[in-house]
């Protein structure tokens, strides 16, 4: 009897090792869509990446399904961004130990250089929406998840840090492309995410048309006084917001930008590039990186132009009435 319950224990103790070496590839599970496309492209085939918060879905309102609870309990490491329900749910289960995989937090990704932004027009609190649309903070959630790894998997450990080097060297050449091109210009955005996209460029967000969640939405009367040089909008939000935008840059007789928060099925420097062009294109200036392979080896060239008056007037000028809440 002694026995089997020394054996027990030894099963008990050490199931988790067995399962990883015997796993064909490290299981990563995000809580969102973009964070999935951080770790896909900076990890690649290395890893299997799933993310939880279905596309079309608010993501401050997600519960987490029974079937997913039981692909968490069989993830490796589980990326979150530290504030949704869902993430909650995943701490509490980590906190109980039914959880065995490495749950990594916005305080885990700090050492590698994430940094919260202030909202400026919300009691100047941490932003936690869309961290992931500033590069830096990419590389950092990458960089603490190929760690991460590369603990549980050691024999491994150069396929991750190569993997990670690659995507690391892609995207700091964007930011040395784009950043600050648009210093000390000033933006309203249309919800708190879209900051992290702007001030890494340059631009100081100086107010959100729905400061928060919760909170009510700025009316357009407002958002007047404020001098802004761009008005930053997702098309992918609720009309409502999107004719707000449109009437305050037709309004205040300045460009309008289209950026993108939420997406699926894009690398994350397709998105960060996309994001940059739209709004400097909206500035009148404009960046253009261009990739060349060789070999083994991706060699990325930035090139700066500036284009003046040849972008032309910004789609966002063109605005249809709607209607100010």
């Amino acid at each position: 009897m002694r026995k089997a319950v020394v054996l027990l224990i030894a099963i008990t103790l050490f199931v988790r090792p067995v399962i990883s070496q015997e796993r064909e590839k490290p299981l990563v599970v995000t809580s969102l869509p973009p964070v999935a496309s951080i770790i896909k492209e900076a990890l690649g085939d290395s890893v299997e990446v799933v993310y939880l918060v279905p596309p079309g879905v608010e993501p401050h309102q997600y519960q987490l399904s029974p079937e997913q609870i039981a692909l968490l309990k069989n993830a490796d490491v589980i990326v979150t961004t530290g504030h949704l329900p869902a993430e909650n749910k995943i701490i509490e289960l980590k906190s109980e130990g039914s959880i065995e995989g490495i749950v990594l937090e916005p305080k885990d990704y700090s050492e590698y250089g994430f940094k919260y932004l202030p909202e400026r027009w919300y009691e100047g609190k941490n932003n936690p929406h869309g961290t992931w649309l500033d590069p830096m903070n990419a590389l950092a959630i990458a960089k603490a998840t190929a760690v991460a790894l590369s603990q549980l998997y050691p024999e491994k450990d150069q396929e991750f840090s190569k993997a990670f080097e690659r995507f690391e060297e892609k995207v700091t050449t964007i930011i040395k492309a784009y950043s600050s091109i648009a210093k000390d210009k000033k933006a309203i955005i249309e919800l708190p995410s879209q900051q992290y996209a702007l001030e890494w460029l340059g631009i100081e967000v100086i107010s959100s048309i729905k400061p928060e969640a919760e909170g009510p939405a700025k009316s357009i009367d407002e958002l007047s006084t404020l001098r802004p040089d761009i008005i930053v909008y997702d098309e992918n939000t609720p009309d409502v917001l999107k004719n707000a935008a449109y009437e305050l840059s037709n309004r205040l007789g300045v460009p309008l930008a289209n950026i993108t928060v939420l997406w699926t099925d894009k690398n994350y420097t397709e998105v960060l590039i996309q994001n940059s062009k739209s709004v400097i294109g909206a500035l009148k200036e404009e960046k253009k990186v261009v990739v060349k392979e060789g070999n083994e080896k991706v060699q990325y060239i930035a090139i700066s132009l500036l284009t003046g008056l040849i972008v032309g007037v910004s789609i966002g000028v063109v605005i249809r009435k709607c209607p100010v809440f």
